[in-house]
C-alpha cells in the first residue's frame, strides 16, 4: 500500500462520514473511512431504544441510496442503523473499524502510511484512484491507534454532534449518595419501573425520555428546567415540522420569530399552569444560539396530565437531596441528566486554529479553515431543516470543492 497515492480520509463511521466517503467515491475519488468502534453507526445504536427520527424518511436518506418505505415515516434507530450499514454496502466504501484517531497534523509525515493498518488491502473499489496533490493541498498525518500514521490528501472531520455525554459539574455532585447516570447511558423504562425518577434537561431527548419513562411505569417523573424550551407538533395535519424548517431557514429572525409565535398559539396549548410557561425568546433566535425547538412526541399530554411534573433546574447536591434552583430539595431515586454532548475536538485538532471559543469548527461542509487547506468539517450543527438532510448536502459540496487533482475516473 506505500506505493499507492494518498486517499482522503474521513474520520468516522456516522451518517455524516459515510455520506462524504459515497461522495467522493462518486467523484472519482478515494476515501478511507475510519472508525473507532466495530462497525458503522455506533452513536446510534447506543441511543435508547424508542428513538425515532423526528425527520421524514423521503428527507433523512443519504446521497444515493434511499431509506426503505417499509421503514415508515419515522424512521426507528434500529432500522437506520440497518440502512447505514446497507448503505456502506452498497457504495461499497473503504472502512477500517476498530482504529481510533487521536490527532491530525499538516503535512504527511516521512513515515506515514498510505493506507492504516488493518484496512482492506483491497485499494480503491471500482478502480477509483485519487492522484498526489503535487502541491494543491499541504496533505496531513493522521495519528491513531496502535502508533499509526496515515498519510492523507485531505481530511473530513465527522467524529459526530454526540460525541461525548456532557455532564455539568454540579456542586456535590461527586458525593450524591442517589444514583446518577448521564442520558446516554438511558436504554428503556423497565429499570426504572416503580422508582421517582427525575430528568434533567428539557431537549428532545430529555423530553422523550420523560415520556418513555411514565409509559414504562415509573412511579413518578420530574423534568428539571432551566430554560422553557418551544414545543412544536413533529406533524400538524400530514405537515412535517421539518419542511417548515427547511423553508424559513433563509428568512429573516424576527419574520420567524412572529411567524413561529403565531403557530404555537395555534397548535400548542399553554403549559404555564403546569410549570412550562412559553418561551420569552423566539423560536429562531434561539435556533440562532443552538438551542433547536422540541417535538412533541407525547410532553404536552404527559404534562397536562400530571404524569411529568415540570420543576426548577437542579442546582446543586447534597447527600441524597437534589437542589433545585427556587430552593427546594427532593430525593428521586435517579438522576437522568439529559444535559447533551461535547464535540471534543480540542485533542484532535485544537492545536491546529480551526476551532472557535466554543470548540465549534470554524468552517464546515464545503469550506474550510484558511489556515488549513483539505481539512472539511461535516455534522457538528443540529439545524432545523434536519441534520441528515444537511449531512447529504455538506457531503455533496465537501465533494465538489476537493481539488481537480484529487479525481481520477478509470
Amino acid at each position: 500500500m506505500t506505493t499507492q497515492p494518498r486517499p482522503v480520509y474521513v474520520i468516522g463511521g456516522g451518517p455524516g462520514g459515510l455520506a462524504v466517503a459515497a461522495a467522493l467515491r462518486a467523484r472519482g475519488v478515494r476515501a478511507v473511512v475510519i472508525e473507532k468502534s466495530d462497525g458503522v453507526g455506533s452513536s446510534w445504536r447506543g441511543h435508547y431504544d424508542r428513538l425515532h427520527l423526528h425527520t421524514t424518511r423521503r428527507l433523512s436518506a443519504l446521497p444515493g441510496l434511499r431509506i426503505p418505505r417499509r421503514y415508515g415515516r419515522w424512521v426507528s434507530r434500529d432500522d437506520l442503523v440497518r440502512y447505514l450499514e446497507r448503505y456502506a454496502e452498497h457504495h461499497e466504501l473503504e472502512l477500517i473499524t476498530g482504529v481510533e484517531v487521536t490527532r491530525v497534523d499538516r503535512g504527511a509525515g516521512p513515515g506515514a502510511a498510505t493506507a492504516g493498518t488493518g484496512a482492506a488491502d483491497a485499494g480503491a473499489p471500482g478502480g477509483a484512484v485519487a492522484e498526489s496533490v503535487s502541491g494543491q493541498l499541504p496533505g496531513w498525518t493522521l495519528h491513531a491507534s496502535g502508533g499509526r500514521e496515515l498519510a492523507a490528501a485531505a481530511v473530513v472531520v465527522a467524529t459526530g454532534f454526540n460525541h461525548s455525554p456532557a455532564l455539568p459539574d454540579w456542586p456535590g455532585r461527586d458525593t450524591y449518595t442517589g444514583r446518577l447516570l448521564h442520558a446516554g447511558d438511558y436504554r428503556s423504562p423497565a429499570p426504572f419501573a416503580g422508582l421517582d425518577v427525575l430528568v434533567v434537561g428539557v431537549g428532545n431527548t430529555g423530553a422523550e425520555i420523560a415520556v418513555d419513562l411514565t409509559e414504562g411505569g415509573a412511579a413518578s417523573v420530574r423534568l428539571a428546567v432551566r430554560t422553557a424550551p418551544h414545543l412544536v407538533r413533529r406533524s400538524t395535519a400530514g405537515w412535517p415540522a421539518q419542511r417548515t424548517g427547511i423553508l424559513v431557514r433563509r428568512l429573516p429572525v424576527r419574520l420567524v420569530d412572529r411567524l413561529g409565535a403565531l403557530v404555537a398559539k395555534a397548535s400548542v396549548p399553554d403549559l404555564s399552569a403546569y410549570g412550562l410557561p412559553r418561551p420569552a425568546t423566539g423560536l429562531y433566535s434561539r435556533v440562532r444560539e443552538g438551542a433547536i425547538p422540541v417535538q412533541d412526541v407525547g410532553l404536552i399530554d404527559a404534562v397536562r396530565a400530571g404524569a411529568v411534573l415540570p420543576v426548577a433546574a437542579v442546582e446543586s447536591f447534597a447527600g441524597a437531596e437534589v437542589v433545585l434552583a427556587d430552593g427546594s430539595r427532593i430525593t428521586p431515586d435517579v438522576v437522568i441528566a439529559a444535559t447533551g454532548y461535547r464535540r471534543a475536538l480540542e485533542g484532535l485538532v485544537g492545536h491546529l486554529g480551526v476551532l472557535d471559543e466554543r470548540g465549534r469548527p470554524l468552517a464546515r461542509g464545503g469550506r474550510t479553515a484558511a489556515s488549513a487547506p483539505g481539512l472539511y468539517f461535516t455534522g457538528f450543527t443540529n439545524p432545523i431543516s434536519g441534520m441528515l438532510r444537511e449531512l447529504a448536502l455538506d457531503a455533496r459540496k465537501i465533494a465538489k470543492a476537493l481539488p481537480r487533482g484529487l479525481s481520477h475516473r478509470p
